[in-house]
């Protein structure tokens, strides 16, 4: 027995490994691999705005508040070398100065970025999903796009949210009954802190899986594959605490290891989730309830036949009269 009919026969008797392969078969002729750059790509891009936005953030705050710029000028001094003291605080008070330009430049920026970013992974949700893109206007899919930019970002926010809030009030919770140091109500809190983060995760790779392609997509299709990234998710948040950890205890870990962390990590959750839409959309039961796609339209040709000669015909019977006249001619004699 060959291998490939040992593979068929696999996938046949395991419909799991039979779903693994459709899954992997969707992500790869789909182009799974460069919407996955794509995405990483403006991801990347994004920081940059968020990070001019949060400086003339700061830049308002320290401007209304001389106390608490004179405790950061302060706290400077303590920690950076006093030959840069002077710089550091030329640079702090030009963030102030520029922090309205700072703050506009970045919101453009942010504003382009952000919406190349939705278009790739709208384009490549909607291609796993083996959806047709419909041609649009470019102001309609902007502002679609835009909204939907706009519904990501609350419930990205929402989700780390709950995490980190579920915590805290766990911790303070323990401490009010003080039992904060017994094992079993540690053990409980990490636990309950873990299934929240799960359940955040979920609702927001679900609310993704099905509102974020650019044609309705069953609720029900994508429980499972928003389950699967959640797991995924949290494994990679994991994985990226260890790496920070391991990269910390040098200033040059820190200061390119955690860009390179960075960008691995957005690249894998990237590639996460556009994986599990190809996983979701070539689901045994998904495919059931897609409806089959109509024949193509019918050609109907009219052809006419040609006539025969009508001399073809009398000239055959005459031949024919002739020979059967010589043959009882030729008896008779």
């Amino acid at each position: 027995m060959g291998w490939a009919q040992r593979w068929r026969r696999a996938r046949v008797r395991y419909r799991w490994l039979d779903h693994l392969v459709r899954a992997v078969d969707r992500y790869i002729e789909h182009s799974g691999y460069q919407y996955v750059g794509a995405i990483t790509y403006f991801s990347v891009l994004s920081v940059v705005p968020i990070m001019m936005v949060g400086f003339s953030t700061a830049g308002f705050v320290l401007a209304g508040s001389p106390d608490l710029l004179t405790q950061l000028r302060i706290g400077v001094g303590n920690v950076v070398p006093r030959p840069l003291v002077g710089e550091v605080g030329t640079l702090v008070d030009g963030l102030i100065d520029q922090r309205t330009h700072i703050g506009v430049l970045g919101l453009v920026v942010g504003l382009y970025s952000g919406w190349n970013w939705m278009n790739a992974l709208r384009d490549a949700l909607t291609a796993m999903w083996d959806q047709h893109r419909v041609d649009q206007p470019l102001l309609r899919v902007v502002v679609r796009d835009g909204l939907a930019l706009l519904g990501l970002v609350p419930a990205i926010a929402v989700s780390f949210g709950l995490t980190a809030v579920g915590g805290s009030v766990g911790g303070w919770l323990l401490r009010l009954a003080g039992i904060e140091d017994t094992l079993g109500a540690t053990v409980l809190l990490r636990l309950s802190t873990v299934v929240l983060a799960l359940t955040a995760d979920w609702l927001v790779f679900l609310w993704v899986l099905t509102k974020l392609p650019r044609r309705p997509v069953g609720l029900r299709s994508a429980v499972r594959g928003a389950a699967a990234a959640a797991v995924g998710f949290e494994a990679l948040k994991l994985a990226g605490n260890v790496y920070l950890g391991i990269i910390g205890g040098s200033p040059t870990g820190v200061a390119f290891g955690s860009v390179i962390g960075l960008l691995v990590f957005i690249s894998l959750v990237s590639r996460l989730l556009i994986f599990i839409a190809a996983w979701t959309a070539t689901g045994s039961d998904t495919a059931a309830r897609q409806p089959v796609a109509p024949p193509g339209p019918a050609v109907i040709r009219v052809t006419a036949a040609e006539r025969a000669n009508p001399l073809v015909p009398a000239a055959v019977g005459a031949a024919f009269g002739a020979l059967l006249t010589t043959v009882f001619r030729r008896k008779r004699k």
